[in-house]
This record gives structure tokens, sequence and C-alpha cells, in this order.
């Protein structure tokens, strides 16, 4: 009787606006080689699906060969590990419903599992970083989008359709500003990359006080960081408010999941201390008493990329195991 090798590595893949990260990853979590290309140069989904499957291909024959892989785990914004889809995108360029795991599952024969990239930025953390160890925890990425996740008794709230966890599309302000998923107020619309820049430009509107913010002709929230630490007012100001209605929404979703912690990350995050401590004096200000002291407020201490490919390896182990090639 022959017995049967069980294949130990995956494939991570993580996409995000700018860049999509692809890994070759072991069993321990190693991960064994690793490239990507730029998301942006596909604005057309069977470009990038073609593209994707091409480099999974690559990478895997050029370290232990293809069928030595037992599956693919894709994280991605607004994607939904029910459904297999990237859903409705409010930034990225393909619009729609994107049966992504579909896709390439057709493409390579072999099993394909999806998942929102906050999500799977929270198993990253809860397998490798600053969640291990913890069954309870919230996680929030700031970035081009404000992503969010709860971790509930080890295990990520998905919901009903596969939604559980959109924090950004909670309304801070009623009648606030435009959101890209078409509401108004929500706290994406404050609190991610274009939500930053626009506070920056009502303040420096509003104020008529000089600011080196000015002298950038396409503000983004490194600009506003970088004269934060040059002693800045107005870019101090901008993180202060930004940090303030964060704090609030954070405070609210303590009072309803009662987390041991709060990971905060994303490029944003990067701000430091001009964003985190406004954040968590809104939040001691605004939390529940019961809880008060008790939640803690850390940043993420992970290479980002190599988090978010890990997370979306971990997933890969929980699909089934499926193989044309068998």
């Amino acid at each position: 009787m022959e017995l049967e090798t069980v294949k130990d590595r995956v494939i991570g893949v993580d996409i995000s606006y700018s860049q999509t990260t692809i890994a070759v990853v072991d069993v321990r979590g190693n991960i064994i080689a690793k490239t990507s290309f730029c998301t942006e140069e596909f604005p057309e989904i069977s470009g990038f699906v073609t593209k994707l499957s091409e480099s999974i291909v690559e990478l895997a024959e050029d370290n232990g060969g293809f069928l030595s892989i037992r599956s693919v785990g894709v994280s991605s914004p607004s994607g939904n590990f029910k459904t297999g889809c990237i859903e409705n995108s409010p930034n990225m360029k393909w619009k729609g419903v994107i049966p992504m795991a579909a896709m390439l599952r057709d493409r390579l024969g072999i099993a394909v599992a999806l998942g929102n990239d906050s999500h799977n930025m929270a198993l990253g953390e809860h397998v490798y970083g600053s969640a291990h160890g913890m069954r309870d925890f919230v996680l929030v990425t700031l970035g081009h989008g404000l992503g969010n996740a709860i971790f509930n008794r080890g295990k990520i709230i998905l919901g009903a359709h596969g939604f559980g966890g959109e924090m950004g599309h909670s309304c801070v302000v009623d009648g606030g500003r435009l959101c890209g998923c078409g509401n108004h107020g929500c706290l994406e619309a404050y609190c991610a990359a274009k939500g930053v820049v626009q506070t920056a430009k009502e303040l420096m509107e509003e104020s008529g006080e000089e600011s080196l913010m000015t002298i950038y002709p396409n503000l983004t929230p490194k600009n506003i960081t970088e004269c934060c630490n040059k002693g800045d007012k107005l870019a101090i100001e901008t993180y202060r408010r930004t940090g303030h209605i964060l704090g609030i929404a954070m405070a609210n979703i303590a009072a309803l999941v009662d987390p041991q912690a709060i990971i905060i990350t994303g490029g944003i995050s990067k701000a430091g201390k001009w964003l985190l401590e406004p954040a968590k004096q809104s939040f001691d200000e605004h939390c529940f008493r019961n809880i008060r002291g008790k939640v803690k407020i850390a940043s993420s201490a992970l290479d980002s990329r190599e988090r978010d490919v890990l997370g979306a390896s971990a997933l890969a182990w929980e699909v089934e195991e499926y193989s044309l090639f068998k």
C-alpha cells in the first residue's frame, strides 16, 4: 500500500490597492519565497487574474514545484469569505461582484479561499503578531480605506452575509462627507487617507494661518506627519481631530464586543503619537466605564507585507483541499 504524501506548502496572496504580493509559505509559517507586481497596472479584472495566476505558478515552480502546493489563500479589500467574491469595493478600480476565488481555482486547478483584507490581517496578528494568544481583540487598519475585524472567542466574526466588522462604514457624522461606499458621514470618510487630507485642507481654509502643508501639490497623510514632526500647528490639529473621531468609534465598538485589545495598523498609523495619543485620549473619555482601563490600545509590531501574506496563507489552510492533479 502506497502512502499519500501530505502537502506542506500553501500560497498566500495579498491584494492591495497599489501592490499584489505573493508568497510560498510552509506549514510552520516560514516564507520560502516572495514576489509582487503592481495592481494598478491591471484596470481590467481578466488581465489581473491572468497575471496573478501566472505569477503563482512561476513562483511555485521555482520553489519546489507547483504540485507541492496544497491551496491558495487570497486577501483583498471588500473580499467576502462566504462567497469567495470581491464585492462592490469602494476603492478598487474593479467594480461590481468579482468571483475571484472561482476564477483562480479554474485557472490553477487547486483549492482557493478568499477573505477580507482586514479579516486576514487580524488572522495574521493572531497567529504571528501582536494578538498572539488573544481570543478577543479588534483590529483597525487605516490606509486608503478603513478596515476592521473583530476576533471573538478565537474566531473572526463574519456575520450573516460575510461583512461583519465594517466599522469604516458606520456613520459618525449625520449628513457628513460622501464616502466611497455611497453613504454620507462614514468613519472612513474622516479617518482613512482621503479623509485625513480633506480635514487638513478644511483646516487651512478655515484658519487662514500659514502651514507647511501648502508646499505639497498632492498632499498625503505622510506629508502631514512630516509637517507634524516640524511643529506645524495645523498638521498637528489635523491628526488631533482625526484621532478624536477614531477614539469615539473605538470606544463604541469596545462597548459592543469587550475586547482584550484594539490593534491599530495601516499606513496612517505611522503618524505615531500625533494620531494615537488623541485617539487614546478620546477612547478613554468615551469608553464604557466598566471596561475603561482594561482594553489595551496597541500598534501592530509586524512588517505589514509579511503579516498580510501570512494571514492569507493561514486562510489557505482553512479551505478543504482540492486538486485537478490527483
